[in-house]
């Protein structure tokens, strides 16, 4: 195997370690490219997550600045020997890319890469990532200095390991995700079972007592009361219920500590870069609190699934008493007069709603390819 600063079994046990000791599926694939990089001394590494629309779902590099990665642009597609790592499932072991019939470029601030290895990352059959090394860092020898097949060995031993790590990952968040979906149906279910129960009891309370108004106004009137004891308790289990669903990061934590966190889990598992910044906050009312909160999910979600965009910003600032919560993203864009013609506006109704309803106020500023700002204002308390 080749004789790089971390080659060797201790070397290859680290990495195989380090792969597995990671939950979410970002750290685990910026896990596996780091070692694979540091293993084979190379001076890039990539691997991508393929979606189903011939593009990457996720594309992880080490090597490359931010700034570099910044200015190379949109994630790549899949062409060339991308493709074929990806679709016919076979290694690709290169002395200069460049030379192969199938390299079709790169944009202009891309690193230039020579000598290439890549390896499909498999579970069974399917072909789950493909994961790539290029620019072997040794004293070339005449005639070059590229990857060998000891090499190309050691990678498919942790592709191999890779997928393993990968595969659990992906179990974890969807068991997440299940525990999530299961405790917001049995919260469902309580609250229609003691709502519904109430609200029957109300019903017949009522109509009891509009059956006495005329005829025995005194047990009438016992009624009314029960109407307005009934009443009392259906608001109780209400309010309850909504005590239950306020995510619990907003009462410990308060806003702007919230949104940091989610921005944080956001950008760790999301190709785009997500941050969050927080100007002179102020504890708001819960109820602002809530609304912002669920705006703001609301606007990253179309940012990061629909807007393609590579850079959201969200930003906290107070406003006299109030404040304002901004969140701007550098994606496709959108008429929203078209939006609103074509019906597809659910989301923007929603925000606007959610604002509203708590005395406060959203802007929506958009164009096709010019991204998009979302602004909401609250007055607090």
């Amino acid at each position: 195997m080749s004789q790089g600063p971390r080659s060797g079994l201790a070397a290859v046990s680290s990495a195989l370690l380090a792969m597995s000791r990671h939950l979410e599926v970002r750290d685990v694939l910026k896990t596996i490219v780091a070692s694979a990089r540091e293993l084979l001394d190379a001076e890039y590494a990539a691997l991508g997550v393929p979606d189903d629309h011939g593009g990457f779902a996720q594309f992880v590099v080490d090597g490359v600045t931010e700034a570099q990665w910044k200015a190379i642009g949109p994630l790549p597609r899949q062409h060339g020997i991308l493709a074929a790592m990806l679709h016919e499932a076979t290694p690709e072991r290169l002395a200069d890319v460049r030379e192969d019939p199938r390299f079709e470029g790169w944009p202009t601030a891309h690193p230039d890469l020579v000598d290439f290895l890549g390896l499909p990352i498999r579970d069974g059959d399917e072909v789950i990532g493909a994961l790539f090394l290029a620019n072997k860092r040794c004293a070339p020898p005449e005639g070059g200095c590229g990857f060998t097949e000891d090499d190309e060995e050691l990678l498919s031993i942790l592709s191999q390991h890779a997928a393993i790590a990968l595969t659990n990952a992906r179990l974890y968040e969807r068991s997440r995700e299940l525990t999530i979906a299961e405790e917001r149906s049995r919260l469902a279910h309580e609250l229609h079972d003691a709502v519904s129960q109430k609200l029957f009891s109300l019903r017949l309370t009522a109509q009891a007592a509009a059956a006495l108004v005329d005829r025995d106004p005194s047990r009438a009137k016992g009624e009314l009361q029960q109407v307005a004891a009934l009443a009392a308790e259906a608001a109780d289990e209400l309010r309850a219920a909504v005590v239950e669903l306020r995510p619990a990061g907003l009462d410990e934590d308060g806003l702007a500590a919230t949104l940091r966190t989610q921005v944080h889990v956001l950008d760790r598992a999301h190709s785009a870069r997500v941050t969050f910044s927080a100007r002179g906050a102020r504890a708001l009312p819960a109820a602002q609190e809530e609304a912002m909160l669920r705006v703001a999910q609301e606007a990253l979600h179309n940012a990061l699934r629909h807007a393609d965009a590579g850079h959201v910003d969200v930003a906290l600032e107070r406003r006299g008493t109030g404040a304002v919560l901004r969140v701007t993203d550098d994606g496709s864009g959108f008429d929203p007069q078209a939006v609103r013609r074509a019906g597809r506006h659910l989301g923007l109704v929603s925000m606007r709603d959610r604002a509203s309803g708590v005395g406060g106020s959203l802007t929506v500023e958009s164009a096709p390819g010019k991204g998009t700002t979302i602004e909401m204002e609250v007055p607090g308390g």
